[in-house]
């Protein structure tokens, strides 16, 4: 008999096989948090039943490992598991489809076996239904019964949960059908399983769909197989799918893995779970009773004065807020005394709870009171106004100030924690002076812990009250809801108690307020009368978690959840006329009270927007889905007031093609996106000037995103990005056969007093990832899809490289598409007539002064426009708003018509472009401003600061990672003229609810600060940044060195002593670093960064160190990626410390900074190239060594032996015995007694630097695959720099670059390569080490796959390693990157397609490292790629 146990995320499947693979006993449930608890009942079941056996026991799922190691009994990766079962089962799959609690998978069979699975995101699974459907008041078979009877679908974001939960609840609030959310959610599900999965792989064939909610739910079923168009044969539905994982477990247990029934249940009733745990603890919330009965003693006198309503005459004033989920009603006396209160969910049906709160309100109210004024607020704002007549609207943050206002005077901090939505405000001199909200999404807010709450079976009050006496709260982070939400469900895998997981929640909601969104630096921000308020605060944990975290204490009141209520009453009071009586319904009117809803089309316009229509007895209606004011029925009165979004847009793309016939070159396709948006003018000039028909593709919409959507090949790029794959694909289907979308690093140069003019990673090279992930699609449909690299910034360079182009003599351009279709084995027959074009340099000489003719004028025109604007604002005495952003947020699929929202409340809209080059600005600034459309933003922040009419909105997309530096900046700029900012977070999702919100707040929060005679400080001062002087390297200043790789760095202290400095490299990073990282620097900057930083200021808070007496070494690149500014988001965190007089010392090649006290000399630089070369010969030895080595501890033994010889030497630099060493260090580790015969799959790592090189960003993974049975190769760390010198040469010969760069870099990279080919010759003599290849044979592989112009980040260099690796047989390799790496959406996660046509065996993972991540995702997924290296590794032994 066989057991197979598959331990998921929300269930636990149990089964025995018999011999002849027949399930003789199953189960399949829940285990509502309680994983052991649930297996320990399900085998006594199984004993009960069948009585004690001796079974092959083998534990599978995302939550087995910890089960299994308890048990003592094989672990095996589930989704091998699965493919065993299928391979078994149903063999004639050629793709899987699985579906569990809170994992996706897509395996893809044939000649080999392709996995994939989703990575630090649980959004588009099982768990993310269940959450859905709690929103909806049902269970996920209820939303199945509902999806039956859809008539429309809308679009929700499929990127994740939390974004589909900001879509789903306006929906629910503006009375959308149950059934047409039912089947949105999961189409949403289908949407983010094909986008983020399938990552460029078609999913074609026989199609197997496997797991619960796939088992379970017939609609969703229906989905996958509508969207994928597959037919009635394709479809595998086998029998017992949600046992599949399980039942191929139980196929895998062998003989040794026999084990008894009763002694799996002695191991999990004696288990310690506390042994099992790998889940960071915090302190308790309270240390003991006393500490808390004093805590609800202070807390109990805040309390709301009250009055009778039985004794109210007169009128009286009513409040409603309706909430994301609740809905709340307060009534007041003239006294402003509280005298009716109400509070209740929504359940999914806002208007039924708002009838019963009136009819309630109205049974207590006596014959002498009436209803004088009433006023809602709320997102339900615009529905309960129009179905109840209430009398006046109000946002919902001046609901919510006005309450706290009235409640504590003089209140400096007003937090509210809803169900969906954050806010915060700071009030100074009476007038709110920061609004900030949580953006575009409901991470971390009270809804999710209602919904966790709901999944353990647990009312909120109850699961809240568990909370207080934790004894370990779990840390769960301060990221994404999702984040949190795999943290918790590897807790509670690992036996977390409900009481420690509510804790931690309690304290993950109060950061992610404070350090996310609030981007709170330091407590006394707050001021000293904090209200927080909203329902969320009804939750005492989640109050005392405030007050830990502030370090102070806190007024909440009696009334909390119902702040916006009584806010909003007192408005009601406050703009009484007497003698008014309330237009609200009567009871008589509300019996008959009847609303119907249904869908139709705006068509007012493109956008063709789905409406909601809900029609009410009285014949009025209200609808809601509209952009703009026309789809909601309203008087269409011409609005005149300056919206340049739309007239940039005309400007930008108002140009006509050339009629057909004086286009004699015939016509090429132009994608309208990402760099189009701002050089459209200048390619359509040029190619009409060379006789070509230009043919762009037509606005982006929903349904060309789901077009591309197959092909996309990273799920966490920005929706801009995701959208090219659309427009590519719009543009083949309408038979252009040559498109033209070209990759250009460097915009023309706009400002020559910026440091640098790059584009941003993504719009830079975005090409390539069309190129590689739609090679077949091209071919198949017959289009030459043209992408090269071009320099743009340079007249003379562009006619040269533009002429070779035409004349096919480019070898870079056309290399390139012959090794696409090599290695992608294309039959292909494309001519590619571009590059027999032979026009003359002349001729493209012409049309390239057409085109910068071409764009000049349409920027001219723009700040044209910009002037008429500001006119206009001064002569109509109008608001305006610059509404900044990069170029394509003008896309209106990107921005969801913000802008038209911002023109709907009377204020004009302006661009960034428009009036940056009005601007006096201030230079240098803090950040290094290396990016063309970012330097506008500072300008027109500077701008607006000049001007008491005009304000700045910034549009940021999600996962944008230079967004991180730029919010910062802009905010510093604006702050300094007594601004408010507003940053919108933007994505797929399409719903305007918060934006709109945001935007009336701004307004509100404008005209308060009029009212009481706010005005800008009309600052614009150049940032002064503390040098590191001579006198301070004299006084021996401590130099604090943040580390990045431990077996390099331990070299690298010696050398800053040895030239005179007194430098101390700082100890691995700790959990503190990186809540100090987290609370310090802006959430949205990557991994690596909150861990350096976090690391630096976490030593500086230490008390170790004299603050007068201390700097830090920060490395500076100068590339394109937002690395080349943690020294500038480090001095915006030592300001918020007060530590400013701490210098930050830029460690640079490229003279981006220079400090008195500090130089790298060349005695300094050889140095290093000594250090460097010995810490690559010490990593390689190492970790080919030591998982073969007889006796454990002797490689690193080794290593050590050879400390103080390598100092030494790095401090002598004698060449000779720099030349000794080498070699005995490779004879001694040659000579190392290890297992000859024991063979391991070798695994690459390679990736962004630090979370490649330090073991602490990447959680010990060279251990980790060792302790998986494998071999670590990881490539050596000299090549970064030798790739920086190799992108010179390249953009010497190929782009812009200069001839003194080029030969400067070339003659550093000879002087390298001296050292370095003493240790090629060491390795190459020896018996187990081979040599590194040379930068330039590994930047010749990278071409095999992408162009060498790719030099963004760790650019062609990750795609140059992966090839090495392959081509030296390891083909297992790890990609490693933080969440939402640019560079790596392109060089990375964009180039696996092609890797794996290069190589059918490449086993190449992505693996996203987060703060928030859950570790157990990452060791699935790496436990995934182990798993397969193993199989190939066994079979290509069989071959052998």
């Amino acid at each position: 008999m066989r057991l197979g146990i598959d331990v998921g995320s929300t269930t636990v499947k149990l089964l025995i096989l018999d011999e002849n693979n027949k399930i003789m006993y199953s189960r399949y449930e829940r285990h509502m948090s309680n994983v052991f608890e649930k297996v320990g009942e399900l085998l006594q079941q199984l004993l009960d039943e069948k009585g004690d056996m001796e079974v092959e026991a083998v534990i599978t799922g995302s939550g087995g490992l910890s089960l299994a190691k308890l048990f003592g009994i094989r672990f095996e990766q589930e989704v091998i598991a699965c493919s065993e079962a299928v391979q078994t089962l149903i063999p004639e799959t050629d793709v899987a489809i699985e579906l569990g609690g809170e994992d996706a998978k897509i395996t893809f069979y044939g000649s080999t076996v392709e996995q994939r699975m989703n990575g630090t995101c649980a959004g588009g699974t099982g768990a993310f239904i269940d959450q859905m459907a709690v929103l909806l008041n049902t269970d996920a078979s209820g939303l199945n019964e509902a999806a039956k009877d859809y008539e429309t679908i809308y679009p929700i974001a499929s990127r994740c949960g939390v974004f589909a939960k900001t879509d789903i609840q306006p929906l629910i609030n503006d009375g959308a059908k149950t059934a047409d959310i039912a089947v949105s959610i999961f189409q949403a599900v289908v949407n983010q399983m094909i986008s983020g999965l399938a990552c460029g792989h078609p999913i074609k064939g026989n199609v197997a769909f496997l797991g619960g909610p796939l088992q379970f739910l017939s609609e969703l079923r229906k989905r996958f197989v509508e969207t994928l168009n597959l037919t009635e044969d394709e479809v595998i539905f086998p029998e017992n799918a949600n046992y599949f994982v399980a039942i191929g477990a139980a196929l895998l247990a062998k003989e040794k893995d026999r084990v008894t029934v009763s002694d799996l249940i002695y191991k999990i009733e004696h288990a310690d779970a506390t042994q099992m745990d790998g889940t960071k603890r915090l302190e308790p919330l309270f240390r003991n009773e006393e500490e808390y009965r004093e805590f609800q003693a202070r807390h109990a006198k805040a309390k709301v004065k009250r009055g009778n309503i039985q004794a109210a005459e007169g009128p009286v004033f009513l409040g409603i807020d309706a909430g994301s989920t609740t809905t709340k009603a307060a009534v007041i006396n003239r006294d402003k005394e509280l005298i009716f209160e109400h509070y209740q969910n929504n359940e999914g049906d806002p208007l039924a709870v708002v009838r019963n709160i009136l009819l309630e309100m109205y049974r207590a109210l006596p014959e002498k009171a009436y209803i004088g004024r009433a006023v809602v607020t709320g997102y339900g704002e615009g529905l309960i106004r129009a179905a109840y007549k209430i009398d006046a609207g109000e946002i919902e943050t001046m609901a919510h100030y006005k309450g706290a206002e009235q409640f504590l005077p003089g209140v400096t901090f007003i937090l509210d924690i809803g169900g969906q939505d954050m806010k915060c405000m700071k009030i100074k001199d009476g007038a709110i002076s920061n609004i900030m909200l949580n953006e575009a999404c409901s991470a971390g807010c009270g809804s999710f812990i209602e919904t966790y709450a709901k999944s353990v079976d647990l009312q909120v009050p109850e699961f809240a009250r568990r909370a207080l006496m934790a004894d370990n709260p779990v840390d769960l982070g301060t990221r994404c809801t999702v984040f949190m939400n795999s943290k918790v469900k590897q807790a509670q895998k690992e036996g977390a108690t409900i009481a420690d997981i509510s804790a931690g929640l309690s304290l993950s909601v109060i950061k992610n307020a404070l350090y996310k969104v609030i981007k709170l630096r330091n407590p006394k921000e707050t001021g000293d009368k904090v209200v927080v308020q909203g329902g969320t605060f009804m939750n005492e944990a989640v109050l005392r978690s405030i007050e830990l975290i502030l370090g102070k204490n806190v007024v909440r009141s009696d009334i909390a959840g119902l702040m916006g209520a009584f806010g909003a009453a007192i408005i009601a009071c406050d703009n009484y006329t007497e003698g008014e009586h309330s237009t609200v319904l009567t009871p008589d009117q509300i019996d008959s009270f009847e609303v119907k809803t249904s869908n139709g089309r705006c068509g007012g316009c493109g956008n063709n927007c789905i409406l909601t229509i809900s029609r009410f007895s009285d014949g009025s209606r209200y609808i809601t889905g509209n952009r703009c004011e026309r789809g909601a029925g309203l008087a269409s009165a011409k609005n005149d007031i300056p919206n340049l979004y739309k007239t940039k847009l005309e400007l930008l793309f108002d140009r006509p093609a050339a009629e057909p016939d004086r286009a004699p070159k015939g016509v090429i396709g132009i994608p309208r996106v990402l760099n189009m948006y701002e050089d459209y003018p200048f390619w359509h000039a040029f190619f009409t000037e060379l006789g070509f028909r230009v043919i762009l593709s037509p606005p982006s919409n929903k349904e060309m995103y789901e077009k591309g959507m197959d092909t996309i090949s990273s799920d966490t790029a920005c929706y801009p990005a995701k959208l090219v794959h659309g427009h590519i694909k719009w543009l083949v289907e309408n038979d252009i056969k040559r498109i033209f979308y070209p990759c250009i690093n460097y915009e023309v140069k706009e400002d020559s007093t910026a440091p640098n003019h790059y584009n941003c990673p993504i719009v830079a090279t975005y090409p390539e990832v069309i190129d590689k992930n739609m090679a077949e699609y091209f071919c198949e449909n017959g289009v030459e899809f043209y992408h090269p690299f071009v320099p743009y910034d340079n007249d003379r360079r562009f006619v040269t490289e533009m002429t070779k182009f035409f004349s096919g003599k480019r070898d870079i351009d056309r290399k390139g598409m012959e090794n696409v279709a090599k290695h992608y084995k294309l039959d292909d027959t494309r001519i590619y007539k571009l590059f027999a074009m032979n026009f003359s340099r002349r001729e493209i000489s012409q049309a390239m002064h057409a085109g910068r003719e071409a764009y000049r004028e349409f920027k001219k025109n723009v700040q044209l426009e910009g002037r008429k604007a500001l006119k206009y604002m001064e002569e109509h005495e109008l608001h305006g708003i610059v509404l900044t952003g990069r170029p394509y947020h003008l896309d209106p699929e990107v921005n969801h018509g913000i802008d038209n929202v911002i023109n709907q409340q009377g204020m004009v809209v302006l661009t960034e472009d428009s009036v940056s080059g009005m601007a006096e600005f201030p230079r240098p600034i803090r950040i290094l401003d290396q990016w063309v459309y970012h330097s506008r933003l500072y300008k027109a922040a500077v701008f607006a600061g000049q001007r008491d009419n005009l304000d700045v909105v910034q549009l940021n997309s999600f996962g944008c990672g230079l967004d991180a530096v730029t919010t910062d900046e802009v905010d510093e700029l604006l702050g300094q003229n007594n601004k408010l900012y507003t940053v919108l977070k933007i994505d797929e999702g399409s719903n305007l609810g918060s934006a709109k919100i945001r935007i009336r707040s701004l307004k509100a929060a404008l005209e308060e600060r009029k009212k009481t005679g706010v005005h800008t400080r009309k600052v614009a001062l150049p940032y002064q940044r503390k040098l590191f002087t001579k006198e301070m390297k004299d006084e021996g200043y401590t130099l604090l060195v943040p580390q990045m790789s431990p077996i390099h760095f331990q070299y690298f202290e010696a050398i800053l002593k040895r030239s005179g400095y007194n430098a101390v490299l700082l100890p691995r990073v700790t959990q503190n670093a990186e809540e100090e990282g987290l609370r310090y620097i802006n959430n949205d900057a990557c991994y690596p960064t909150i861990v350096t930083l976090g690391q630096i200021i976490s030593a500086l808070k230490s008390g170790e160190y004299d603050l007068d007496k201390v700097g830090v070494f920060m490395s500076q690149t100068g590339g394109g990626c937002r690395a080349s500014n943690y020294v500038a988001l480090l001095r915006k965190a030592l300001k918020d410390l007060g530590m400013e007089q701490v210098p930050v010392i830029s460690f640079n090649m490229v003279g981006l900074e220079k400090n008195p006290g500090f130089k790298i000399t060349p005695k300094m630089g050889i140095m290093l190239v000594y250090a460097v070369s010995y810490g690559d010969l010490m990593m390689k030895c190492l970790y080919r060594t030591r998982p073969y080595e007889k006796v454990p501890g002797s490689a690193e033994a080794l290593m050590a032996s050879w400390f103080d010889r390598i100092i030494a030497n790095t401090e002598n630099m004698k060449l000779s015995e720099f030349k000794r060493n080498i070699a005995q260090i490779v004879k001694e580790f040659d000579e190392l007694p290890i297992h000859e015969d024991l063979k391991k799959p070798r695994v690459g790592i390679v990736g962004e630097i630090l979370v490649k090189y330090h073991p602490n960003a990447n959680n010990n993974l060279v251990e980790l695959i060792e302790s998986e049975g494998g071999e670590a190769v990881v490539p050596s760390f000299i090549d970064f720099f030798e790739y920086g010198f190799v992108n010179k040469m390249f953009n010497h010969k190929h782009l812009s670059g200069s001839r003194k760069e080029m030969i400067v870099n070339k003659i550093l990279l000879k002087a390298i390569e001296f050292y370095r080919d003493n240790v090629r010759k060491a390795c190459r003599n020896s018996k187990r080490f081979s040599a590194d290849a040379y930068i330039e044979e590994t930047a010749k592989n990278a071409e095999e796959i992408l162009s060498v112009g790719n030099q963004c980040g760790e650019g062609w260099l990750l795609t140059g390693e992966m090839v090495d690796l392959i081509d030296s047989g390891v083909k297992n390799i790890l990609c490693l990157q933080p969440f939402a790496c640019l560079p790596n959406h392109v060089a990375g996660k964009g180039m696996i397609k092609a890797l794996r046509s290069y190589d059918e065996k490449a086993n190449i993972v992505a693996i996203d490292y987060d703060p928030g991540a859950s570790n157990v995702n990452q060791l699935n997924r790496i436990k995934m790629m182990m798993a397969t290296a193993f199989k190939n590794m066994a079979e290509e032994e069989e071959d052998n």
